[in-house]
C-alpha cells in the first residue's frame, strides 16, 4: 500500500464535447427546487406542466449557467422562445441523464455536494410530461425572475468572493492547428513572488475566450521556487490549480488555505490542446486569490492531490497493468493508507474514453467499510470535481485505508469508444488510457481531528430523532 501523498502531472486526451460547462461549479450550495403539480382539483390545466411555472425554474438552477448567449453551451435556454425548438432534445438528454452532466451514482454513498446540478426524478418527470404535452408555455406571470450571469470571459471565482484575483500569471501564447492530433504546450514564466509567506484561498484557470475554451481540454499550473543558495533548502512546489472540462477553479472553504512560499519562483504550465477545425491561438491566465497579508488560515491544505489507480507504477513502469483487449474490459484497484488524519473536500475521477466507473471507499481502522462516492456513469467528455458539503466531507482517522476502483469498457456498448477493435494501453492521448483520482485533501494533526470528530458527533446527536 502506498502513502497518501502521491502527486504527478496529469495529461489527458481528446474530448469530443469541446468547451461545455466550464461554469458548472458556480452553483455552489444551490438547493434543489422541488417540482410539484399545482394544488386544487385535478384538472388538465393543473396537472400539465408549463414552461413558465414548472420548467423554467429547473433550467435556471441546472442549465442556464452554460446555456445562455455568452455561455459556452451550444444554445441558449433562457426563454421559452429559446427552449421550445429544443424540447425533444432536452427530454431525451434528461431522460438518459446525459444532461445536466452529473455522473455520480445517486443511490449509494454521500449525496450532499456543493455543486450538485443533477435533476431529481420528479424534475425529470416534469420535463418529460411537459414535452409530451406539447411543451406549453403557460402564463408568463408564473416565470421566475431572470438570472444575471457574469461575462463568459470573466473570473468565476470573482462572482463567489466579490473581488478580482490578487495576482494573475499568464502563459506564453500557443497556436493550435486546425486539424491534427493531441497537442501539448509546457511554457515557463517567471513569478516575482512575495517577501513573506502568503496563503491561497482560491485559484482559477482561464483560457482565452472564446477560442481557447474550445481547444484547452486540460491544464495545470505549478509554482516551483528558484534554485536556493548553497546550503539552503528549496521552497516547496505549489500546484496553483488544475483544470478539466467541467472544472476550472479551486475555491477552498473559509479558514482553509494553501501555502505560497515567499521569494521568486517559476510557474510551469502543462497544457493539453486538441484541434477543433480552425486555427486558434490561446493564452492561459491563472488568477490567484489570497488571504490578507499576515493572516494564517486555521487549516493548511495541499489542495487536490493525485491518487493513482493504475498503481503498479510503484514497482515498475507506471500503468503497466493497463492492457485492455479488443471488445474487452478491465477493473483495477489501488489502496492508500492515511498516515495521519485527513479531511476530504472533493473527488474528481480521471480516465479516458474507455473509462466507465470509479469509486472511492474508506476502510476504517475498526474494520468498518464505507463507500464514499461512486461515479458509475463516468464520461471522458467531462472532468467534474464532486465537491462535498462542509458537513458531509469525509473525516478519516489515521490508519484509514482509502480504496479506489476503476473500470474500463472497450466494447461497442461504450458510446464514446473510438474503436473497439483496438488493444488499449497506457498513454496521454484520449485514445489511450490512464486512471487516477484528484482528491481535495487536508491532512490534520491529532488535535484538529479530535476537534472535528467531537463537533461531528455533537451535530449527529442534535439531528437524531
Amino acid at each position: 500500500m502506498a502513502k497518501a501523498d502521491s502527486f504527478d502531472s496529469e495529461r489527458w486526451g481528446r474530448v469530443p464535447c469541446v468547451g461545455l460547462a466550464m461554469a458548472l461549479t458556480l452553483t455552489l450550495g444551490g438547493e434543489a427546487i422541488a417540482q410539484t403539480a399545482a394544488a386544487g382539483a385535478p384538472g388538465e390545466a393543473d396537472t400539465t406542466p408549463t414552461f413558465s411555472r414548472d420548467v423554467a425554474p429547473i433550467l435556471q438552477r441546472s442549465c442556464q449557467h452554460c446555456h445562455q448567449p455568452t455561455g459556452i453551451a451550444p444554445m441558449s435556454l433562457l426563454s421559452y422562445r429559446d427552449a421550445r425548438p429544443w424540447a425533444r432534445s432536452i427530454q431525451d438528454k434528461v431522460e438518459r441523464r446525459l444532461m445536466p452532466p452529473w455522473h455520480l451514482d445517486t443511490t449509494v454513498g454521500i449525496q450532499d455536494y456543493k455543486n450538485d446540478i443533477s435533476l431529481t426524478e420528479a424534475e425529470i418527470d416534469t420535463i418529460v410530461r411537459w414535452v409530451d404535452a406539447g411543451a406549453p408555455e403557460g402564463d408568463q406571470a408564473d416565470l421566475p425572475g431572470p438570472l444575471e450571469f457574469p461575462r463568459a470571459d470573466a473570473w468565476q471565482v470573482e462572482t463567489a468572493l466579490g473581488r478580482p484575483p490578487d495576482f494573475i500569471v499568464r502563459s506564453t501564447p500557443y497556436t493550435v492547428v486546425a486539424n491534427g492530433q493531441d497537442q501539448w504546450w509546457e511554457p515557463q514564466v517567471e513569478f516575482e513572488g512575495f517577501d513573506e509567506p502568503r496563503y491561497i484561498r482560491a485559484a482559477e484557470f482561464k483560457p482565452s475566450f472564446p477560442g481557447g475554451m474550445k481547444v484547452a481540454h486540460h491544464g495545470h499550473a505549478m509554482l516551483r521556487g528558484q534554485d536556493p543558495a548553497e546550503g539552503e533548502a528549496r521552497p516547496p512546489s505549489v500546484r496553483l490549480v488544475g483544470m478539466g472540462i467541467g472544472k476550472r477553479f479551486d475555491l477552498l472553504p473559509e479558514g482553509v488555505g494553501k501555502l505560497l512560499p515567499p521569494g521568486p519562483a517559476t510557474v510551469r504550465f502543462n497544457l493539453h490542446y486538441f484541434p477543433v477545425g480552425e486555427e486558434i491561438t490561446d493564452v492561459i491566465d491563472v488568477g490567484v486569490w489570497l488571504y490578507p497579508a499576515g493572516e494564517v488560515p486555521s487549516k493548511i491544505t495541499a489542495g487536490e492531490r493525485q491518487f493513482y489507480v493504475d498503481g503498479t507504477h510503484r514497482e515498475r513502469l507506471r500503468a503497466s497493468d493497463i492492457l485492455i483487449p479488443p471488445h474487452g474490459s478491465l477493473v483495477l484497484e489501488d489502496q492508500y493508507v492515511m498516515e495521519q488524519p485527513a479531511l476530504l473536500q472533493s473527488f474528481r475521477p480521471h480516465m479516458h474514453m474507455r473509462g466507465t466507473e470509479m469509486s472511492m471507499t474508506a476502510l476504517y481502522p475498526d474494520g468498518r467499510r464505507e463507500l464514499l462516492s461512486s461515479v458509475n456513469r463516468y464520461d471522458h467528455n467531462w472532468q467534474i470535481a464532486y465537491v462535498y458539503d462542509d458537513d458531509a466531507q469525509p473525516l478519516l482517522p489515521q490508519g484509514t485505508v482509502l480504496m479506489l476502483r476503476a473500470k474500463w469498457d472497450n466494447s461497442a456498448a461504450n458510446r464514446i469508444n473510438p474503436d473497439p477493435d483496438q488493444w488499449v494501453v497506457f498513454g496521454a492521448r484520449g485514445v489511450d488510457e490512464m486512471s487516477h483520482a484528484w482528491i481535495g485533501i487536508t491532512y490534520l494533526n491529532d488535535a484538529e481531528y479530535e476537534e472535528l470528530a467531537v463537533a461531528r458527533a455533537a451535530a449527529d446527536t442534535e439531528t437524531s430523532p
